[in-house]
């Protein structure tokens, strides 16, 4: 009774009627909530890269090369693994909707700790954006199922896809308005431009809360009292543990940034590992669920591949950009970060045309495989890396390159992602086995953490002398390209494992 009392409210406005391009009210709150936090979220990333490398007389951190595409690494890592415990939190204490609410008074927080001049504030403030990210990134697209009658809802696929573009459209802007302020003007008031743009996100959240399905507020499986007081008591030890360590490394003076990376790059592959064997272990799946997850690891790993490049843009495709690129356009001259604009302009762009693509090829009976896809995705981070390492031969000396060659390889990286992330939400939905029907999504994040636990840890034992060096482009283009090839030699037997699954 109160399930369908529910659902009878998802829809329109209740007062009004009125729709949002057909959707319900509600998409235009999440909508736009998402599209302010991804312009807080990749505007303060378009200049975590070049602040951290600045030199201190331009108001920069001085950072090592190395060291700075490191922490780039494992800030995003983080983002993608605390979506697990963001999920958590909200089926199990608060949820959905009031977990955004937090998620994004914690980013807020973040950034205007990130907007204070001094190192220790910096570090410190990179820590509750992650949180709130992981918060925010777990739920918001959960809320926007919640608006729709079911799965078979009509409209359902249509409102994810707008709210798609609503992530785009803040992601492209950020770049140019926040990279802008923060390179050309001042740092800080970038960061702290980017918490006014999460915080007219959460503003208009608020007061849009009221179109928003009553299922988001409902937790799933509340915490009792005695699992409550336990996880309490051993989160207290945890962290009263953590600040004992790091205190006495503080105290002594022997705190270092590796103390930091070293310790989370090693969880964040080590996490995936745990869960896939937790679950291979399980004796409660059949035998078709576990050979299912069996096929699965193979696209997990093939993702970790793809994502431990790609998400080299806010890091050593930045460095490209800023030393080693012609930045003026007749006449124009424009900040490195405006670079990062260019691939949610591609996905906006392309987004479209694959989908058509996938649907004509369906159609006549000549949809690739999943296994197909993926390995084209591999093919073409692994080139735009080997069209990097060109680009580096281009720039030798003091030459600045012209930024067509950035362009394309943006472009190409746009063409890997559409081929292998969205393919890659859905044979996760397919290969889940009912058990872990709501984990795996989470588990299909744990992939990008995977690969961009391991490029931090690349990054530091490499050094700035081979970080973004043509050697350290061709290796990893070279690696992505045999990876692809490898998975697409083993197609046949991924099939299998994966069953009836198509």
């Amino acid at each position: 009774m109160a399930s369908s009392t529910l659902e009878s409210e998802v829809g329109s406005s209740p007062s009004t009627g009125r729709t949002f391009f057909g959707h319900p009210r509600g998409l235009a709150t999440l909508f736009m909530t998402e599209t302010w936090e991804r312009f807080s979220f990749y505007g303060m990333k378009a200049l975590l890269f070049v602040y951290m490398t600045a030199k201190a007389a331009d108001g920069g951190l001085e950072l090592n090369i190395a060291t700075a595409a490191a922490v780039v690494s494992v800030y995003t890592a983080m983002v993608y693994l605390l979506a697990l415990p963001g999920g958590w939190l909200a089926d199990r204490v608060l949820g959905a909707r009031r977990t955004v609410l937090l998620g994004g008074l914690t980013v807020i927080l973040g950034h205007f700790m990130l907007a204070v001049p001094g190192k220790p504030m910096f570090f410190l403030g990179l820590v509750p954006i992650a949180i709130g990210s992981g918060l925010i990134k777990s739920n918001i697209s959960t809320m926007v199922g919640h608006l729709y009658d079911g799965p078979n809802d009509p409209r359902r696929d249509g409102g994810f896809t707008i709210f798609y573009m609503g992530i785009n459209l803040g992601s492209f802007l950020a770049p140019l308005v926040i990279g802008t302020v923060g390179q050309k003007v001042n740092w800080h008031l970038g960061f702290a431009l980017a918490g006014v743009g999460m915080a007219l996100g959460l503003i208009q959240y608020m007061l849009g809360s009221r179109h928003l399905s009553p299922r988001s507020s409902v937790v799933c499986a509340p915490l009792g009292a005695a699992e409550r007081r336990t996880l309490l008591r051993r989160a207290g030890i945890w962290l009263a543990a953590a600040a004992l360590f790091y205190g006495t490394l503080v105290g002594t003076g022997h705190f270092s940034s590796g103390w930091l990376i070293w310790p989370l790059s090693l969880a964040g592959i080590a996490i995936p590992v745990v869960v896939f064997a937790r679950i291979r272990r399980d004796k409660e799946l059949t035998g078709a669920e576990r050979s299912r997850i069996n096929g699965y690891v193979w696209f997990f790993v093939a993702a970790a591949i793809f994502w431990m490049i790609y998400d080299q843009s806010a890091s050593t495709l930045t460095l490209f950009a800023e030393q080693h690129t012609d930045k003026n356009v007749f006449g124009f001259s424009f900040p490195s970060s405006w670079f990062q604009s260019l691939n949610p302009l591609y996905i906006m762009a392309l987004a479209p045309v694959f989908a058509w693509l996938w649907n004509v090829a369906a159609r006549r009976n000549r949809n690739p495989s999943t296994t197909a896809k993926f390995a084209f995705g591999l093919l073409m981070i692994g080139a735009s890396f080997l069209v990097m390492m060109l680009a580096m031969a281009a720039a030798s000396g003091d030459t600045s390159v012209t930024p067509m060659w950035l362009a394309v390889v943006y472009l190409i990286q746009t063409v890997g992602e559409l081929t292998l992330s969205p393919v890659g939400l859905s044979v996760t939905t397919k290969l889940a086995p009912a058990k872990y029907a709501s984990q795996m999504m989470g588990i299909w994040f744990l992939a990008v953490t995977a690969g961009d636990c391991v490029a931090a840890i690349a990054q530091l034992l490499l050094g700035d002398q081979v970080v973004g060096s043509t050697w350290y482009f061709a290796v990893q283009g070279l690696l992505a390209v045999a990876a692809g090839f490898g998975l697409f030699s083993v197609r046949g037997r991924v099939g299998r494992l994966m069953g009836d699954v198509h």
